[in-house]
């Protein structure tokens, strides 16, 4: 075995292992993953992210964005497959490098994940504050279905380079624990669907249930929030650059659909703790 740094944070208590690797020497293996992931005998998180620089690795998300991005987000699930990329947890990389690598947080910070380019802004040009993430143009890709246990609802198929099934519910207690993945067109999301349960609280405010594929029902989820808010205003035919508040187990985000068609994402990022251990 060797010894791995690591870094362990949350966003809205969505949670990381972040596994430092600028020079790209660490390519993690599925169970690796799993054992950082598992909370009784790991470190314990929703996710791994493999801090890697974008000259460093032959991912090909990474190579596409040399001289865009200097930083690649190596995002893995809890089970160890690969994902696009993850929104709570590319603002708690993006609090990593402005306060353990050589980032300015006065500056926008570009960071390459397989879902693209997101570019990150610190409140006030500080490492302390909320991160907001330009999360790029969402897809409506039309209605759709989920089911749980003898239950099922309509939903709306949305990616933010993710892919989501949103579905509005009377009551987030309906879904029950959500221990297993709800029932979902597999045509439609070949690789499975992070899910989101939804129910209005007031004018632009909604509280939601995520469980997403490869690590299950998770305390938060910003693509899973971004995929809501856009599903939410075109329901309600809000204006472009109105924001939502989006309440979730661990916290609330606000997220704006801009006239641009971006979808911009603000909340808190924190780290807890750093080590080391043996993989």
């Amino acid at each position: 075995m060797s010894e791995y740094s690591f870094v362990k944070g949350h966003g809205t208590e969505n949670d990381f292992v972040l596994v430092p690797d600028a020079q790209g020497r660490h390519e993690l293996t599925p169970e690796q993953v799993v054992r950082l992931c598992d909370r009784r005998a790991g470190i314990g998180a929703d996710g791994v992210i493999r801090v890697v620089r974008t000259d460093a690795t032959d991912d090909p998300a990474a190579v596409a964005a040399r001289g865009e991005a200097t930083w690649f987000m190596d995002y893995r699930n809890a089970d160890g497959s690969v994902s696009e990329m993850c929104g709570n947890g590319i603002r708690v990389l993006g609090r990593f490098l402005a306060t353990h690598a050589d980032v300015d947080p006065r500056d926008p910070l570009p960071v390459a994940t397989r879902g693209g380019v997101k570019v990150l802004t610190f409140a006030d040009g500080r490492h302390d504050g909320d991160v907001t993430v330009d999360m790029g143009t969402p897809e409506l890709l039309g209605d759709t279905e989920i089911g749980i246990g003898e239950r099922s609802w309509p939903a709306v198929h949305v990616s933010m380079g993710n892919p989501h099934a949103v579905a509005f519910v009377d009551d987030l207690a309906d879904a029950g624990p959500l221990t297993e993945a709800p029932r979902h067109d597999a045509a439609t999301y070949p690789d499975g669907v992070n899910v989101e349960l939804v129910v209005r609280r007031g004018e632009h405010h909604v509280a939601m249930r995520v469980h997403e594929r490869g690590s299950g029902e998770t305390r938060s989820c910003g693509t899973g929030a971004c995929a809501v808010v856009v599903a939410a205003a075109r329901a309600d035919e809000a204006p472009r650059g109105t924001a939502y508040a989006v309440d979730l187990p661990g916290g609330t985000l606000s997220i704006t659909w801009t006239e641009d068609d971006r979808v911009l994402m603000t909340g808190p990022a924190v780290l807890v703790a750093e080590g080391l251990t043996a993989l």
